[in-house]
C-alpha cells in the first residue's frame, strides 16, 4: 500500500521560519523521503485562503483556483508559496515516484467580498464571492440554506457551507477536481470534514472519469470522518456502496488506542489489539496515523514513547501516515539507524505484506506475523509493554529452519540490538524486545 507523509503541521510556515517558502522546503526533502521508502505526500490546502487574521493554513478557502498567482487577500503567494513552486514540488515528487495528495476543503468557504440577504431566512451573510481567478464565483444560492436543500448536516465555525445539491455548485466541484488531477498534477485527495456534507459528493469525485496524458486516471481518496469505528465504517460503506474507486478513512479510533498505550499507565496490549478500530474491522479501508495537525490542543498529543505507536502502524495492515513534525521537528526519523521512523518505513516497504496473524498476546507482550505478499515476504513484530526488563516468548511462525534477523528496534531504556533467531523445523523460535520497546524481524 505504501507510506504517506503528512507534509505539514499547524502554523508550520511560521513555526519553522519558512513563511511563503513551504513548497520549496518540502521539495528539498523529496529525494531523502523517497530513498527511505515513502510513497505519498499529503499537502496542506493549496488554494488562496481568506487570511482574515493573517496568513492561513488554508482551511478557510476563498479562491479555489488561486494557487499563489493572484494579488488578493493580502498576498500573491499562499502562505506556502507560489503556484510555480507548488508545480515544481509536484514534478519533483513524481520524478521520485511519490504520489501527491491534495487537501480538499469543500464544506465551507470564508472571506466573501460582500454580504447578501438570503431571502429564505431574511438574514444577511458573507456569501458574495468574486475571486480574481474568475472561476467558481458564488452567491447566496451556493450556500445553505438554499433553494435545493434545507438541511445542513454540520457547520464549521460561522463560515457559510456550500450547498452541494445546487447543480451549479456540484458541477463546479467536479470541474475543480478534474483541474487538480488533469492540469495541476495531483494524484488523489484528502477530504476535509466530510461530516458536513453527503457521502454522494465523495462518490462522484472518486468515480469521475479523469484523463491524464491521454490515459484514464484513477485518483486515491481518504476522508476525515472523526468518530467511532462503527460510525466511520457506516460512512465509508455508504460512500463506497456503488463506488468503483473506494475511498478510505483515517482511523481515529485506533489513534486513541495508541495514545492509551503510550501515555496511560497500566494500559494493556489486549485493549490495543482487540479494541474497536477501522484497522481491526476493515483494514483495506483504513489510513492509520499517530498524530496530525488537528491534535495540537493540550492533552491531545502523545507525550510518551511515541515510537511504539509508529512501530504498530508501520508493521500492520492499512495505509500508514507519518506526521512531518514527529519525523523532523521532534527528531523521530533517526535516518541511517535501525531505531526510528525511517527504519520502520523501510521495513514496511520491504517486508510488511500479507495478512496479520497474532502469534502471542498478553497485556505485556504482543507478537504478530505478517504472512507476506508479492515482493514483500512478511515479518515478525514484537511489542514489549513492560518497562523493567526485556520480554519475549516462543512463537509458531510460517518460516521453517530460517534465520530471522532484527531490521528495526527501539527501547526506552536499552537500545542493545535484539539477537537474531533461528526457527526450527516446525517454524518455532523465541522473539524478544527491549524494555518498553519493539523489534521487527525478517528472514535474513
Amino acid at each position: 500500500m505504501g507510506v504517506m507523509m503528512q507534509t505539514f503541521h499547524w502554523d508550520c510556515p511560521r513555526e519553522d521560519k519558512k513563511e511563503f517558502q513551504w513548497w520549496s522546503f518540502i521539495n528539498e526533502k523529496v529525494p531523502a523521503l523517497a530513498k527511505v521508502g515513502f510513497t505519498s505526500l499529503w499537502l496542506p490546502p493549496i488554494h488562496k485562503a481568506a487570511n482574515l487574521a493573517g496568513p492561513s493554513m488554508g482551511y478557510d478557502p476563498y479562491d479555489y483556483y488561486d494557487l499563489g498567482e493572484f494579488d488578493q487577500k493580502g498576498t500573491i503567494p499562499t502562505w506556502f508559496g507560489t503556484r510555480k513552486e507548488l508545480e515544481s514540488l509536484i514534478e519533483s515528487a513524481h520524478k521520485h515516484r511519490l504520489s501527491v495528495i491534495a487537501d480538499i476543503v469543500i464544506n465551507h468557504n470564508s472571506g466573501a467580498d460582500s454580504q447578501e440577504v438570503n431571502p429564505i431566512t431574511g438574514q444577511s451573510r458573507w456569501t458574495k464571492f468574486n475571486p480574481k481567478s474568475g472561476k467558481f464565483p458564488r452567491d447566496w444560492q451556493s450556500f445553505h440554506p438554499s433553494m435545493y436543500e434545507s438541511w445542513d448536516e454540520m457547520t464549521f465555525g460561522d463560515m457559510p457551507d456550500l450547498s452541494h445539491r445546487n447543480p451549479y455548485v456540484y458541477a463546479e466541484l467536479l470541474k475543480l477536481m478534474r483541474w487538480l488531477i488533469e492540469e495541476v498534477g495531483f494524484d488523489g485527495f484528502r477530504y476535509d470534514f466530510v461530516k458536513g456534507y453527503g457521502a454522494n459528493t465523495i462518490t462522484a469525485i472518486q468515480e469521475y472519469r479523469y484523463m491524464r496524458d491521454g490515459k484514464p486516471f484513477v485518483p486515491y481518496g481518504v476522508a476525515e470522518y472523526w468518530d467511532s469505528a462503527s460510525n466511520t465504517l457506516n460512512w465509508v460503506n455508504a460512500a463506497n456502496f456503488s463506488n468503483s474507486n473506494p475511498v478510505d478513512a483515517f482511523d481515529f479510533p485506533l489513534r486513541e488506542l495508541l495514545k492509551g498505550m503510550c501515555d496511560q499507565y497500566g494500559f494493556g496490549l489486549k485493549s490495543l489489539v482487540n479494541g474497536d478500530s477501522i484497522l481491526k474491522a476493515q483494514p483495506q479501508s483504513t489510513v492509520t496515523f499517530v498524530e496530525n495537525h488537528d491534535l495540537r490542543d493540550e492533552g491531545r498529543p502523545i507525550t510518551n514513547d511515541k515510537l511504539l505507536a509508529y512501530s504498530y502502524i508501520l508493521t500492520h495492515e492499512g495505509f500508514p501516515c507519518v506526521f512531518w513534525k514527529d519525523y523532523y521537528n521532534f527528531n523521530l526519523a533517526l535516518e541511517n539507524t535501525p531505531n526510528g521512523i525511517a527504519a520502520l518505513v523501510s521495513a514496511h516497504e520491504k517486508y510488511a505484506g500479507g495478512s496479520t496473524s497474532v502469534l502471542y498476546l498478553s497485556d505485556d507482550l504482543y507478537i504478530m506475523q505478517r504472512g507476506g505478499y508479492g515482493d514483500q515476504p512478511g515479518l515478525i513484530y514484537i511489542l514489549n509493554n513492560r518497562g523493567d526488563r526485556w520480554d519475549g516468548n516462543w512463537a509458531n511462525t510460517q518460516w521453517r529452519n530460517a534465520e530471522m534477523a532484527p531490521v528495526a528496534w527501539w527501547s526506552k531504556t536499552d537500545m542493545a540490538p535484539p539477537i537474531s533467531q533461528h526457527t526450527d523445523a516446525d517454524g518455532r523460535a523465541q522473539f524478544f524486545a527491549g524494555p518498553r520497546g519493539f523489534a521487527v524481524y525478517a528472514v535474513k
